[in-house]
């Protein structure tokens, strides 16, 4: 057992409207043992995702809320210390959902082995993850997107729009991305292959440049955002259009009765449209083929990305309230602990 206490974050108030320092509370507490048919595993990467803010509030939601009081989770990748599950040995790589801690015990049952080929471990969570997992089967199962389709992402620059956009790159599209500034846009165009890219924070009019970038208007709509941005891509949807519903981050800290939770409004013009929200985990029949496929276009250099990383556990909430101000560029990541494998 390694010599040491385990730092981990826990859920002190529940915020009211944007996420602060002020709710979380860094804890040190022994490190744990592993019971029986338990591992004890380092967090070497953890993810914070923008749906942790709908756990934060006690609600009704698609994901249980976290108690006050008690570690807040997160999906990590981790090494197997201590082992008393046959299945794990300690110097697995592993991945789960396990906690804002640098140590955790798990049933291994909940654990899985970790293989990313070429890329490295920490792509277990995005690319070769639940994010790319989640652009996968919003733009080929939800959004049945073929060839010649015009397809906007909105949210492009971060780890599921970057992912989908590419995906439908490949697949023959157009693709439009949406993002918050200059250097996310050039990243689109330039690195990931979109064939173009609108700033939304220094357009004139949004739905102009929708218009200007989708002259043929747009059959699949990967929506990650809503708000003005959705309102500037749905006035140009085309008849038999799609929009795949994966999120609406500006809307996550505005509580149920502010004026700015409107419903849908701008479909006046488009009724064979068919909208489809989707949670990743109702395809968990797909992520085995769907990893290998991503797999495999990352290896042929058609599936590029990129990751934002803070550095120790004590920088996880600052990674975390950075997801809503845009400050992320591809999949936000904290690197808790350095793997040496």
């Amino acid at each position: 057992m390694p010599d040491e206490t385990n730092r981990q974050w826990i859920l002190s108030e529940r915020p009211t409207g944007e996420p602060s320092m002020e709710n979380v509370t860094l804890r040190e507490k022994p490190i744990p043992e592993p019971g029986p048919k338990e591992v004890l595993v380092r967090t070497l990467y953890m993810s914070v995702d923008p749906y942790m803010r709908g756990r934060m509030r006690d609600a009704a939601s698609y994901a249980d809320p976290w108690e006050t009081g008690d570690p807040m989770r997160a999906r990590v990748v981790g090494e197997v210390v201590e082992s008393n599950d046959g299945g794990l040995e300690p110097g697995d790589l592993v991945t789960g959902n396990l906690y804002w801690a640098e140590y955790a015990t798990s049933d291994g049952a909940d654990l899985d082995r970790i293989d990313t080929g070429e890329a490295p471990v920490s792509a277990a969570l995005h690319v070769l993850g639940m994010p790319g997992l989640t652009a996968y089967i919003g733009t080929i199962e939800v959004g049945q997107v073929k060839p010649g389709d015009t397809v906007v992402v909105s949210g492009a620059a971060g780890a599921v729009g970057s992912v989908a956009g590419q995906i439908a790159r490949i697949a023959g599209c157009r693709v439009v991305g949406i993002a918050g500034s200059d250097e996310k846009a050039a990243w689109l165009t330039g690195a990931l292959g979109f064939d173009a890219a609108i700033n939304y924070q220094t357009a004139d009019d949004l739905t102009a440049a929708v218009g200007e970038a989708c002259p043929r208007g747009v059959d699949l709509y990967f929506e990650n955002v809503g708000g003005e941005v959705s309102d500037a891509v749905l006035d140009h949807l085309t008849d038999y259009s799609r929009v795949a519903v994966c999120g609406k981050i500006s809307l996550y800290n505005l509580e149920p009765d502010d004026e700015r939770m409107t419903g849908p409004r701008r479909f006046y013009q488009r009724t064979r449209t068919r909208v489809e929200g989707f949670i990743v985990s109702d395809y968990d029949h797909l992520a085995e083929s769907a990893t290998e496929r991503l797999a495999r276009w990352i290896s042929e250099d058609e599936l590029h990305y990129r990751e934002t990383m803070t550095d120790g556990i004590e920088t996880a909430p600052e990674a975390f309230l950075g997801l809503f101000e845009g400050e992320n560029i591809g999949k936000q990541l904290v690197e808790v602990d350095e793997y040496t494998g």
